[in-house]
């Protein structure tokens, strides 16, 4: 097998696992603040062990050694777990994951204002189209009774928290930052046991507690590893396999009908980022030739 099957392999079967992860908020009978420890706890839990087994202490001392960049990274991570299930709880799960597929245009952003990478012309025109896709996605969050502006403004909170956190980690490109993660998790749990109920979620529901921390733990090692081998167009051309199938998976499992505005805007972001990284991978052959 060759190091970019290896890659695709890798990173679309951590894709797959992060799709049922806003099923499982929507099965979990608990408040958004003990899914949200739970989720946290049980993820940081089983990354953290696979840490130690393969890479001992390590690789903890290692992230720390990173300085502000290191610690940036945890504390932006740190956000976005109970930013997801927030997000969840006030809006449609196919609004939340359509808006969270702007992330690459975050990213662009930041690289400009804090790396000084210029916008190039596909990144530009890339934007022009993305935009106009979240206005309807906000419009339709006033039409449908399961979607809120609320929760649609969370969702671009952590969309831009993730993209921050991936612009900081370019800074310490070197240091694996695999062991910043459960930090950041158990951060997240540590802060939302302040006002969580553990209780409410077990001993009841264990399996679906479990399967979540699970699925999340694999998805993000499985994640973080297989783009390794891939180019960047090639993992966000993956990633948008999540936008489309989390929703149907939602829709299909527990009838959350997404609405027309959410389609018709999830639609658009899409295409706009399909064409683009389909107009990257062409250009890829030209500069290596």
């Amino acid at each position: 097998m060759t190091e970019h099957m290896k890659g695709l392999l890798i990173t679309a079967l951590g894709v797959l696992m992060v799709v049922p992860d806003s099923l499982f908020v929507r099965l979990i009978q608990a408040d958004p603040v003990t899914i949200v420890f739970w989720r946290a706890f049980v993820a940081g839990s089983l990354i953290f062990t696979g840490c130690l087994l393969f890479q001992g202490l390590a690789g903890f001392r290692a992230v720390l050694k990173t300085g502000w960049p290191g610690a940036l990274y945890i504390a932006l991570m740190s956000t976005t777990a109970p930013g997801f299930v927030m997000a969840i709880a006030l809006t449609s799960v196919a609004n939340v994951v359509f808006i969270f597929a702007s992330m690459p245009i975050f990213a662009a952003i930041f690289s400009r204002i804090f790396l000084r990478e210029p916008f190039s012309l596909r990144m530009i025109l890339t934007m022009a189209a993305v935009l106009p896709g979240l206005g309807i996605i906000a419009y339709g969050s006033t039409e449908n009774a399961i979607a809120n502006w609320r929760g649609d403004l969370i969702a671009l909170t952590v969309s831009a928290s993730f993209a921050a956190a991936l612009t900081t980690v370019r800074k310490v490109r070197a240091t694996s930052m695999v062991p910043a993660i459960p930090i950041s998790y158990f951060l997240s749990a540590l802060i939302m046991l302040i006002w969580a109920t553990p209780g409410q979620a077990m001993p009841s529901q264990w399996p679906l507690v479990l399967g979540h921390g699970g699925f999340i733990a694999l998805s993000t090692c499985l994640l973080t590893l297989g783009p390794r081998y891939l180019a960047s167009a090639e993992v966000s051309l993956l990633i948008l396999l999540e936008s489309v199938l989390a929703p149907l998976l939602v829709w299909v499992a527990i009838g959350e009908d997404p609405g027309p505005w959410a389609i018709s805007g999830g639609a658009v972001v899409i295409s706009a980022l399909l064409v683009s990284n389909m107009v990257a991978l062409r250009r890829r052959p030209q500069r290596r030739a």
